[in-house]
């Protein structure tokens, strides 16, 4: 009896080793998910069929990688807000020019959409390391711009692209004025313990002291939950509490670290909101909340 139960033992002990060492090693293809099942990389449409008043924009990265981007302009001289906007993990910006093209007419804003390297039309492999110093690109160029007010710019982030946003604003109090996180997770290895519960046992938390094996094993941590909390400009938190990707509670944690360092933090939730659609379920109440934080943060002062 004892020799079935080491083998049952043994057993489980390898497939929790071999789960483990498939994810450590695919771990960037399960992150970040530039093609979507069926679609090719190409851009399935362009702001010109939704007759945007858009440009091409094309910038290198400080390590040499070639990025596109789209900048999309309400009017040819809209002194708006201008709205740097990341993306969530999977697709590639023309899968949210539906939601931008209302974003620009709700707001009467501008927005900036970065393919980050590996999607769209950019070059490269996606990674944290990476992606980090494209949103840098992409805000430099901004800040350099001439046809805009560069005192509003506000960084949007869904889901992978709030942790993208955060970084960036963290690094840059200077640039970026305010900050939108929806429907963001505290972090990649959280994530990972919600998808696969038996990894939790290999994941060391702030408040633990356990090994941690994968803390030292995943290349993309993004952990908002551990920078949010540096952030000064004000943070608007939009959480779907239908998400079926990230539970909510991951807003409701990188909301109240945040709130207890920096007093310019507003969470608004949406009952009927899921992971991608929080825009839409929310309707006029998820346009007007972000225009009145707008119009506080950022006020067109001229």
């Amino acid at each position: 009896m004892v020799s079935y139960v080491n083998v049952l033992l043994y057993g489980v002990g390898g497939i929790v080793v071999a789960g483990m060492a498939l994810l450590v090693a695919f771990q960037e293809k399960l992150v970040y998910v530039p093609v979507l099942p069926g679609l090719t990389k190409s851009y399935p449409i362009t702001p010109a069929r939704l007759r945007l008043l858009y440009e091409d924009v094309w910038l290198t990265s400080s390590d040499g990688v070639r990025l596109h981007a789209w900048f999309i302009k309400l009017l040819p001289d809209c002194r708006g807000p201008t709205i740097l906007f990341f993306q969530e993990n999977a697709g590639n910006i023309a899968h949210r020019l539906e939601m931008v093209r209302i974003m620009i007419q709700r707001l009467q804003c501008n927005v900036f959409m970065l393919s980050y390297r590996g999607y769209g039309a950019s070059d490269g492999f996606p990674s944290q390391h990476g992606i980090i110093k494209d949103a840098q690109a992409a805000l430099d160029h901004l800040a350099q711009r001439t046809d805009i007010d560069t005192s509003r710019i506000v960084v949007f982030g869904r889901s992978l692209g709030g942790a993208v946003g955060s970084v960036l604003a963290k690094n840059n109090p200077d640039k970026v004025s305010a900050l939108i996180l929806e429907n963001t997770f505290t972090s990649i290895l959280d994530m990972a313990g919600v998808l696969l519960p038996f990894l939790k046992w290999f994941i060391r938390k702030s408040s633990s002291k356990g090994p941690g094996i994968l803390n030292f094993l995943v290349r993309s941590p993004w952990s908002t939950i551990d920078i949010i909390g540096e952030i000064k400009q004000p943070i608007l938190f939009l959480s779907g509490l239908q998400d079926e990707m990230v539970p909510p509670s991951h807003m409701e944690m990188i909301y109240a670290k945040a709130a207890a360092h920096n007093k310019q933090c507003l969470f608004v939730d949406f009952p009927t909101g899921m992971h991608m659609d929080t825009w839409l379920a929310g309707g006029d109440h998820y346009w007007r909340t972000i225009q009145d934080f707008l119009e506080k943060t950022v006020p067109d002062n001229n």
